[in-house]
């Protein structure tokens, strides 16, 4: 069993900062890969960044030289921060591991960026 919990949401104004944190419980978090995806409203969810348990990283066109995903193993956390914010971020974002062939998700949490 893993468990999720997304903070650091908020409004910010475009242009401007977030970091988003994903504190995960289980005692194998340093093995699995950790994704942040997103939702708009009406829209399908998208898959915006990934860390595998080695380290590397990758990102969803959208967000390129703008987010950047980390973790710390030590902590059992893992961190999106967003710089340069457009309105079009404005979304939930969730935290998402794969453990068990089990899908696992945080409940979310709202960042809305204003122009």
């Amino acid at each position: 069993q893993v468990q999720l919990v997304e903070s650091g949401g908020g409004l910010v104004q475009a242009g401007g900062s977030l970091r988003l944190s994903c504190a995960a419980s289980g005692s194998r978090f340093s093995t699995n890969a950790m994704n942040w995806l997103r939702q708009a409203p009406g829209k399908q969810r998208e898959w915006v960044a990934t860390i595998t348990s080695g380290g590397t990283v990758n990102y969803a066109d959208s967000v390129k030289g703008r987010f950047t995903i980390s973790r710390d193993n030590a902590k059992n956390l893992v961190y999106l921060q967003m710089n340069s914010l457009k309105p079009e971020d404005t979304a939930s974002y969730y935290c998402h591991t794969y453990q068990g062939l089990q899908n696992y998700w945080g409940q979310g949490t709202q960042v809305t960026v204003t122009s």
